[in-house]
């Protein structure tokens, strides 16, 4: 009862149709609902608990310490696009932190219903204030004494305060006559139960009372389990407001139903229906105004939209993605998806606008005054049911060719504008205000999506930057040798790769080439790539056992803490032979000038950076005129449930049935005649040496 007294008294004085009560756990990051009256806990369900860094009012309410104020589902759709999905109903909530000085100890939100002024009344404002500095008192004070308040584990509902109790007599009058009226009428608690139901009810729709008493009617008369008759019951008990639909009762007939709420639940009357309406569907004639797309339908695309762009890969792949799931779904003639960057406006892609429209979106200054610019720097989206509305709003600015209206919804993420869509319709298109809340949400869904996409493209331009720098930029030429070398980064990262190859010619007759493969994608792998790769470079001459035995022992002086495997091959072209040690690598393919390839079987050799004292053995084998060298990481030979040993004896075998031709058209044939038909998770990397006699060709990287 310590907290459930001045929440009570809050709702009575600010005249708020519910109310509820948010405390913050010792040391905890997150909000718990501790004590609400006047709203169903089925409703708030999704809201119990709410973490702290959450993109939610309440969250906002405590992290910030200010009063949040919302007037509208519109208002609620464009700021805090998960809360409108839970609640799409139209209302106004205002939510203040409980303080004490330094100390935060929660928060109290108060609910009104949509008919609620723009504005929060002073009254109301002062019982607000005056309830959170009275709960912040309790709060101290009980954890002073060491008796802190701690929600329970289940949120206390205080049931509706009524003046007062009818007595028998009128309770009874009123009993008899609402059996008298010719229609049906039942009661439900803010829970959505059935506590009334008179016998025309029970004949209306087909079940006894005791069947009926204390269920949720979608659960009692399974023709009612469809997600529009709950969803108008939320309606109603949010609102505040009268809510009316038809429904069809198997086999034929049709039911008029009609919510009348207030703040003990609602009342329900059933009449047999008459006139226009389908079944299940809310007839025009019976509502008070167009609802627009239901919440059904609004749920099922905000979450197919995230599902889809849970997948998208760039900011292009978005922009794809949100024309090909929205255009169909909301009757869109033209969409175009446009980022904010470098004080400017710039299209990432459309559908359906002109040529000469996207020119002139395109580049748009910041500090421009236009439709987008407006949208963008103020965060509000701008609806123009006809292209006079536009012309009227900005008289200077050309109206879309052959857009009948238009719609310019800023992408908001975290409170920052990242970009702006841009909805062009054929025809005058008067949305409604869940028209307009729905497209807002989505937005919300949206801006999240590119806001990644465009950290995505950042990183992944700087990663392949980091790459091509480490890589070498070309391969020497060397007399007698025709080169090509193939890197291919993984598609399913975006972080640079520890492959790596290299080709150093030591003089006329003798060259060195390497490859090798540091685990993992990330800086830390790239860096260790470089150095190993400058210290191949710099000792390359030497035997290859000591080539690797040098390495090795810089990488365990280092402490890296990475695997990194490595091939070293000397080429002596004029005595036709090459030396190669392996440091846990892959090992190469020869083809001979009879065109036999086969995979070279090499003694092993640790991994460097394991231990300082590995010892690399060394091997000599024939590289006579017209012999081939194939240098690869795993990247080009691994797959899901494939086995290495035929995934290399498959590659020996390409390069076996290979015409003859320079190498940079058989590098590109190896390479993709092992492109796997689902994104790569590991880079590729392709050395091919071949021994050309005295041919000379350029080397190809």
């Amino acid at each position: 009862m310590l907290l459930e007294a001045p929440l009570v008294q809050a709702v009575q004085e600010s005249g708020a149709s519910a109310g509820l009560l948010y405390l913050l756990p010792p040391g905890a990051d997150y909000l718990q609902l501790t004590v609400l009256t006047g709203i169903s806990r089925r409703i708030v369900a999704p809201l119990e608990q709410v973490r702290l860094a959450a993109g939610v009012p309440v969250a906002d309410a405590v992290r910030d310490r200010r009063l949040v104020w919302l007037h509208g589902y519109e208002e609620v759709a464009r700021r805090y696009p998960r809360t409108a999905l839970v609640l799409p109903y139209p209302f106004a909530v205002a939510i203040a932190p409980i303080t004490t000085g330094a100390d935060v100890w929660g928060a109290l939100v108060l609910m009104w219903p949509g008919t609620h002024p723009p504005e929060l009344a002073q009254q109301e404002s002062d019982a607000l204030h005056s309830c959170c500095r009275r709960l912040g008192l309790l709060l101290e004070g009980a954890a002073d004494s060491d008796h802190p308040v701690l929600p329970g584990r289940e949120p206390r509902l205080i049931p509706s305060l009524r003046a007062r109790a009818p007595a028998a007599a009128e309770a009874l009058a009123a009993f008899d006559f609402a059996e008298r009226l010719p229609e049906g009428c039942c009661a439900l608690d803010l829970d959505g139960r059935i506590t009334f139901v008179t016998a025309g009810v029970t004949e209306l729709v087909g079940a006894e009372a005791p069947d009926l008493l204390g269920a949720l009617p979608w659960e009692a008369l399974p023709w009612l389990d469809d997600p529009g008759f709950e969803d108008h019951y939320r309606a109603a008990v949010i609102s505040r407001r009268s809510v009316s639909f038809t429904a069809l009762r198997p086999p034929d007939r049709r039911l008029s139903f009609q919510l009348l709420p207030d703040a003990g639940g609602l009342s329900v009357l059933i009449t047999p229906a008459v006139g226009p309406g389908s079944a299940g569907t809310p007839s025009p004639r019976q509502l008070p105004e167009p609802v627009g797309p239901s919440r059904a339908d609004m749920l099922y695309h905000l979450l197919h939209l995230a599902a889809t762009l849970s997948e998208a890969v760039g900011a292009r792949d978005v922009m794809e993605r949100v024309a090909s799931q929205l255009m169909s779904a909301f009757d869109i003639q033209a969409l175009a998806l446009l980022t904010a960057e470098e004080g400017r406006l710039r299209v990432i892609g459309q559908r359906g606008f002109t040529a000469t429209f996207m020119a002139r979106m395109d580049a748009t200054l910041l500090t421009e005054e236009t439709a987008g610019v407006q949208a963008l720097t103020s965060g509000v989206p701008g609806f123009f049911a006809t292209s006079e509305d536009f012309a009227r709003a900005y008289p200077h600015a050309p109206v879309p060719e052959d857009v009948a209206a238009c719609a310019f919804l800023p992408l908001m993420a975290y409170g920052s504008p990242v970009g702006l869509l841009v909805l062009g319709y054929d025809r005058p298109f008067p949305w409604t205000p869940q028209e307009r809340a729905a497209l807002t949400s989505l937005a919300g869904v949206i801006a999240q999506a590119l806001d990644r996409a465009i950290l995505y493209d950042a990183q992944h331009q700087l990663a392949r930057s980091l790459q091509a720098g480490l890589l070498p930029a070309a391969l020497p030429a060397v007399p007698g040798l025709d080169v090509a070398a193939r890197y291919l980064p993984a598609v399913r990262t975006i972080d640079v790769g520890g492959d790596f190859y290299d080709l150093v010619r030591l003089d006329g007759r003798t060259a060195a080439a390497a490859i090798g493969d540091v685990q993992g994608h990330n800086v830390n792998a790239a860096a260790l790539m470089g150095q190993v790769r400058t210290a191949v470079h710099a000792t390359a001459g030497a035997p290859p056992g000591e080539v690797l035995a040098r390495t090795n022992r810089l990488l365990t002086d280092m402490d890296a803490n990475l695997l990194t495997s490595c091939l070293y091959v000397h080429l002596d072209l004029a005595q036709h032979r090459a030396r190669l040690a392996t440091a846990g690598h892959l090992p190469p393919i020869c083809r001979h000038p009879d065109g036999r390839a086969e995979v070279l079987t090499l003694p092993p050799g640790l991994l460097l950076g394991v231990d300082p004292d590995a010892d690399y053995p060394t091997i000599e084998v024939p590289f006579h005129p017209g012999s081939t060298l194939a240098l690869y990481t795993d990247g080009l030979v691994e797959a899901p449930g494939c086995d290495i040993e035929e995934a290399m004896s498959s590659l020996a075998d390409r390069l076996a049935q290979s015409p003859p031709g320079p190498m940079s058209a058989l590098a590109d044939t190896l390479v993709q005649q092992t492109e796997p038909s689902a994104p790569r998770t590991d880079d590729v990397a392709l050395l091919l040496i071949h021994h050309a006699a005295h041919e000379t060709r350029p080397p190809d990287t």
